[in-house]
């Protein structure tokens, strides 16, 4: 299934994009489409049942804003990719490993986020 989008690009961009889908012999809407594929990671199925930041508290998103990752977590990750590292992760512990990526790139956007509007809203000082 599809769906179908009109966007406006910016000329430079549309004008790189023709450029490349001429040099692939490609046409420009399915050099864009894999560029977006390959741009946006996946992200959980249960992500769209997170309320939007403007419409939190300013305690909500202070909670986000030191969100963190829960510690067996962040300790299984490091040892899966301590393990990847040095050649000894199994293809059994790929797919975990892959699990563990997700939920903390997803969390580390959401603190992101979160930190982000805490400092639109003046709740923290911004960073120097």
């Amino acid at each position: 299934m599809s769906t179908q989008i009109i966007i406006t690009l910016p000329d430079d961009i549309y004008q790189r994009a023709e450029r490349f889908a001429r040099l692939a012999n490609r046409d420009v809407a399915s050099i864009l489409v894999d560029t977006i594929q390959l741009s946006i990671p996946p992200v959980s199925e249960d992500i769209t049942d997170l309320e939007p930041m403007l419409a939190l508290s300013d305690e909500q998103v202070l909670v986000l804003a030191e969100l963190e990752m829960e510690s067996e977590q962040d300790a299984r990750l490091s040892e899966l990719l301590d393990r990847q590292q040095s050649g000894t992760l199994t293809e059994g512990n790929r797919p975990e490993l892959q699990t563990l990526i997700q939920v903390y790139q997803e969390g580390l956007l959401r603190k992101a986020t979160a930190l982000s509007e805490a400092v639109k809203r003046g709740l923290i000082e911004p960073l120097s």
